[in-house]
């Protein structure tokens, strides 16, 4: 016997009828996305609640598209109503990125549009050469990076060697280096700390991200014969001041030694000597 033939008779209704049913709630949105032919799209799209949600991924998007630097989440949400769920529409339209020639990708906490990684050969000859940095540079970029906030001797006790003044300023020119604050230590020595630019650069979200003791020895970067208990430690850039630090333009102290002088003179009934004297 011979099967009957089904045939598909095509909905009466026009399409800005199924699109208003569906922003009243009567209509299932996702027969709405089938009707309009949407149902080939990843799933967390093709459920979109109503039209006016895919309004608000439209000025994500365009936002997104014409930011010449990654956009954080609360300058975006100032686009949107305050009950719109910015986090939510945009792991959305990561999601409906995800498969296309551009990605929508979270760097140093904000968001941005980047090439798809298999596809960034295409780009090759259209990169701007990033200016080539010595050994000495990368090897105080990676200490700075995972000791920070660290001063130019602690780098040159790790390292073993003297660092240049040069090495420290090519890293600060590139933008991946900043001035921290200065260290409660005598002398007062500048802290130095990573930037935004260094986590949009190598692609990373937080300074946590960076590769661990055991990435780090996949990728044949360490020594096989590291000393017993070599650790890497955890990254820590954090923009507040630590506690072993204060502002670059803060007041110099008095010497602790000149105030215990000063105390112990006056515990004695002494003139002692007159401020300021050597």
């Amino acid at each position: 016997m011979v099967p009957p033939k089904l045939s598909v008779r095509p909905s009466d209704t026009p399409p800005h009828e199924h699109a208003r049913a569906a922003a009243e709630g009567s209509v299932d949105p996702s027969e709405v996305m089938a009707h309009e032919g949407w149902r080939g799209l990843p799933s967390n799209v093709a459920h979109l609640p109503s039209a006016d949600r895919r309004e608000q991924l439209r000025i994500l998007e365009a936002l997104l598209f014409a930011a010449s630097e990654p956009l954080a989440e609360a300058y975006l949400a100032t686009h949107l109503k305050s009950e719109d769920d910015v986090a939510a529409l945009l792991e959305e339209l990561k999601g409906f990125y995800a498969s296309r020639g551009v990605n929508l990708v979270r760097v140093a906490g904000k968001w941005a549009f980047r090439t798809a990684e298999d596809l960034s050969y295409l780009l090759e000859r259209h990169a701007t050469e990033q200016r080539r940095l010595s050994k000495a540079a990368m090897e105080t970029l990676a200490i700075i990076a995972y000791h920070q906030p660290v001063t130019r001797a602690e780098i040159e006790e790790i390292r073993g060697v003297a660092v240049s003044p040069g090495t420290l300023d090519a890293l600060m020119e590139v933008g991946w280096v900043r001035l921290r604050g200065r260290r409660r230590a005598p002398g007062r020595p500048i802290t130095y700390g990573t930037t935004d630019e260094f986590l949009d650069h190598f692609g990373l979200d937080a300074i946590k991200d960076l590769p661990g003791l055991a990435e780090l020895k996949g990728a044949g970067l360490l020594d096989s014969n590291l000393p017993p208990g070599f650790t890497v430690p955890e990254p820590n850039d954090a923009a507040a001041l630590m506690p072993d630090e204060v502002p670059l333009d803060a007041e110099e102290e008095p010497a602790l030694g000149f105030l215990a002088f000063e105390a112990e003179d006056e515990d004695e009934g002494g003139e002692g000597p007159p401020r300021g004297a050597a």
